[in-house]
């Protein structure tokens, strides 16, 4: 599987934080997996992630999970006149994983990790998502 498509499988994990609370989290994590990250109709949901890959993507999840007060600060202040609260729900995850990335994973450079943030916000955000999240995370890259 590919580091993109891995860190898109974190991304929807992340997204579910906002809609659930924090004790029902594991829950939503066990789901996801057993059938909530088909890619199709025509997929057997969760076959299509090796278990190696779901360690990586559990594990990778729970350490944002651990640095998220840290990371919503870093958000904060680069997001110039913009509260947490009214930054998206897709872009507020997207950051989340890429600033992770910036600061506690060393196996990926930084230009990578806004790369991969930008990509995700065009697939998954609005049209102005790409350049707000592109915006914010060189900000915080200076």
């Amino acid at each position: 599987m590919t580091r993109s498509l891995i860190r898109e499988h974190i991304f929807k994990l992340l997204f579910r934080i906002e809609f659930n609370p924090a004790d029902d989290m594991p829950e939503q994590v066990k789901l996801y997996f057993e059938d909530g990250c088909a890619e199709d109709e025509y997929d057997s949901p969760g076959s299509d992630i090796p278990d190696d890959d779901r360690e990586y993507i559990r594990t990778k999840y729970e350490r944002i999970i651990e640095h998220l007060p840290e990371l919503d600060e870093k958000i904060d202040s680069a997001a110039k006149g913009w509260s947490l609260s009214r930054i998206g729900k897709v872009e507020l995850s997207i950051l989340r994983l890429a600033v992770y990335e910036m600061l506690y994973d060393d196996d990926i450079p930084v230009g990578v990790a806004i790369d991969e943030a930008v990509e995700l916000s065009k697939k998954y955000g609005q049209d102005t998502s790409g350049s707000f999240v592109n915006g914010i995370l060189a900000t915080l890259a200076k």
